[in-house]
């Protein structure tokens, strides 16, 4: 399913074939969490600007418009009109984000529903048939993500009912991928790696689910408060213990420079919302550093978001226009603004699996890193 096909330094450039098509990597997964990117992007769009896999949101879909709802409608796949690969988050995340309306147990976890105040479970068997119903390509382990910092003694138990826990998604996930009618049989399972920013932690959890033999791994839990400099030392420490031969995720992460820094520890996958939220305020990544479209500098701009860029927006309008339609609150504006940053994210994307095969990643990385997070 994965192969790594070069390597540099710890950066890996790899292929990884799936049910639902072969992926590039490394790759960034652009985020629908409800089974559509926010700010009017359809499936069409995503194979404009060049997206590989989309990510939607187990819990999310869960309560709206149901998971059985998706099952019966033929999968998330026909119900959205995507046929490449679909990540689905397991809902662990929403154990940290809702925390203020969930109790954590052994069996699982209570939430209350953010739309209707509905008391919802969700385990990881429910979190499991779930994401069958979905049929995604990829399904997540559910696990619980800590804030950071936690007390040491807290995250430890965390770290061993996430452990628990994933092994109860793999024997569930199996018998739900036997079962007729299954909407995607080959459907595979991620594990995530917990523990906080503790190093021996990390690395013991790490080893521990290496040993469960499963088709991918992720490391979750950061970017939640930690400073990049810790999130950092984490992927270090914990990359040494990631088996070789499978694919690596990096949860929820994040700007340019976080996603270069990453691959440059030997991460594969990404995702994050910051392109497509920061689009929706006009905020702009470009090749020479972040500008933000409602700077009155651009009321005048005939020149596009960024000179030279093959996105739909930049192609056909100026900052000028975009710039009008964000301030007059015309949805083509918002439309325009996501369609660029995620075609910039992409392109980063294959900028950095370009450089890989060609052997110069170490100097793209120095050159790289040191303009993307300019402001301008």
């Amino acid at each position: 399913m994965f192969t790594v096909v070069k390597k540099e330094g710890k950066a890996r450039r790899g292929v990884f074939a799936c049910a639902h098509g072969t992926v590039q990597t490394p790759v960034f997964m652009n985020v629908g969490t409800s089974a559509a990117i926010k700010g009017g992007i359809s499936s069409r769009d995503l194979e404009t600007v060049h997206c590989q896999i989309e990510l939607s949101n187990t819990y999310h879909l869960h309560v709206r418009p149901g998971d059985e709802v998706i099952r019966d409608m033929g999968g998330l796949h026909k119900f959205m009109n995507w046929q490449g690969p679909i990540l689905t988050d397991s809902g662990g995340f929403q154990v940290f984000s809702l925390a203020q309306i969930r109790q954590i147990k052994e069996e699982g976890v209570y939430f209350q529903s953010h739309i209707d105040g509905k008391r919802i479970f969700m385990g990881p068997e429910e979190s499991m048939q779930i994401q069958s119903n979905l049929g995604s390509t990829i399904a997540m382990a559910f696990d619980e993500c800590v804030a950071n910092p936690s007390p040491y003694a807290y995250t430890k138990n965390s770290v061993e009912r996430t452990t628990r826990w994933l092994k109860r998604c793999k024997e569930k996930l199996y018998e739900l991928n036997q079962k007729e009618g299954t909407v995607n049989p080959q459907q595979l399972l991620f594990g995530i790696n917990q523990g906080g920013t503790f190093e021996d932690l990390r690395i013991a959890h790490m080893k521990e689910i290496a040993k469960m033999d499963l088709p991918g791994y992720a490391i979750g839990g950061l970017a939640v408060g930690e400073s990049h400099e810790e999130m950092y030392r984490i992927i270090d420490a914990v990359e040494p213990f990631m088996p070789k031969d499978k694919p690596r995720y990096l949860m929820g992460v994040g700007t340019p420079a976080n996603i270069l820094e990453a691959v440059h520890r030997g991460i594969d996958f990404f995702d994050c919302v910051m392109p497509s939220r920061n689009a929706r305020h006009g905020y702009m990544f470009t090749n020479h550093g972040i500008i933000n479209l409602n700077n009155a500098k651009y009321m005048r701009d005939p020149l596009p978001i960024e000179p030279g860029c093959g996105c739909p927006a930049c192609t056909q309008y100026s900052r000028a226009y975009i710039r009008h339609l964000l301030k007059a609150g015309e949805m083509l504006g918002m439309r325009l603004c996501v369609l660029h940053n995620l075609y910039f994210y992409n392109h980063l994307m294959e900028e950095i699996r370009n450089a890989l095969d060609e052997n110069c990643f170490e100097q793209y990385y120095q050159e790289k890193v040191a303009t993307v997070t300019k402001r301008l």
